[in-house]
């Protein structure tokens, strides 16, 4: 089952006359990465947040913002009265030392520090329990996003690794006629370097044998073959987090190609090996998707 590693979620709830939304996207990343907008309130929690995403979100670049708004007639913001009393008999002993007006003192009041706060500075457990609640709405619904888009990476992967196995099975025919061409080009090299009647057939057949060993690449078509049927194996597993060893097995995929290639010598078989390395290609772009 694959998931992909884009998504986006969104959850709200009232919370003890307070809106609570949630919004939580996420992109492609190698490692947990998390951004937070989180109200002052919340600041307390932000450890607790940033595990919870982690344990469900596992990878990728995260974004979170979670907005709380307060509703109705409540009193979100509380005056320290006591804090403002002194203040005011400050101002009133500097005017009257340096001879200034009193006028617009309570406005002055308000914007000094921590004269007006909010009413909380941390969220009591209770709610932070019930706002949580929304964050994992959240993030449930991304995960469901990612699991949406999963299902067509999935049927990609798949189309193209069929794609190399059948390119594979096109080598077959061609191997017989690779052999008579090279037996060809060795006999008329010898035949120019030292003349046709100066050949040993049986030391040709020893260079011949010895030659053909070396450009064989039957067991780089054999773990080929292998790697193919185990991406196949790995992507149908139930596990969520398979991006990571997906590359890996392309990365072996993409070892025996380019061996292929090497050894070819042989212009229709190097034609397959390029079409086998463009898919490769494409299914490397689709797993750099993957959680």
């Amino acid at each position: 089952m694959l998931y992909s590693m884009t998504g986006f979620g969104r959850a709200e709830a009232h919370v003890s006359g307070r809106q609570v939304v949630v919004e939580v996207k996420s992109l492609n990343g190698k490692q947990f990465e998390m951004i937070t907008k989180l109200p002052p309130i919340l600041r307390y929690y932000e450890l607790d947040i940033r595990n919870l995403l982690n344990n469900t979100l596992m990878r990728g670049t995260i974004d979170l913002t979670v907005t709380v708004k307060q509703e109705g007639a409540s009193k979100p913001m509380m005056v320290n009265t006591d804090l403002a009393i002194f203040y005011y008999q400050s101002i009133q002993q500097i005017a009257k030392q340096l001879n200034l007006p009193n006028e617009n003192v309570l406005a002055t009041l308000m914007r000094m520090p921590e004269v007006v706060a909010p009413e909380q500075d941390v969220l009591p457990e209770a709610e932070w329990m019930q706002v949580k609640k929304v964050i994992e709405d959240a993030t449930k619904l991304l995960m469901e996003h990612r699991k949406n888009e999963g299902s067509a990476l999935y049927k990609d992967l798949i189309k193209r690794i069929k794609n190399i196995e059948d390119l594979l099975t096109k080598i077959l025919p061609l191997e017989k006629e690779r052999t008579e061409r090279i037996r060809a080009k060795l006999t008329q090299w010898l035949q120019d370097m030292s003349g046709k009647e100066n050949i040993d057939p049986n030391r040709f057949e020893q260079e011949m044998i010895y030659y053909l060993e070396r450009m064989d690449f039957s067991e780089e078509k054999t773990r080929l073959k292998q790697h193919c049927i185990y991406f196949e194996d790995t992507i149908n597993k139930k596990e969520i987090a398979t991006g990571r060893k997906l590359g890996f097995i392309l990365q072996e995929i993409g070892r025996e190609i380019n061996t292929l290639g090497a050894k070819a010598n042989h212009a229709d078989i190097q034609q397959i090996v390029i079409n086998m390395k463009d898919e490769l290609e494409k299914a490397k772009e689709q797993v750099l998707n993957i959680l």
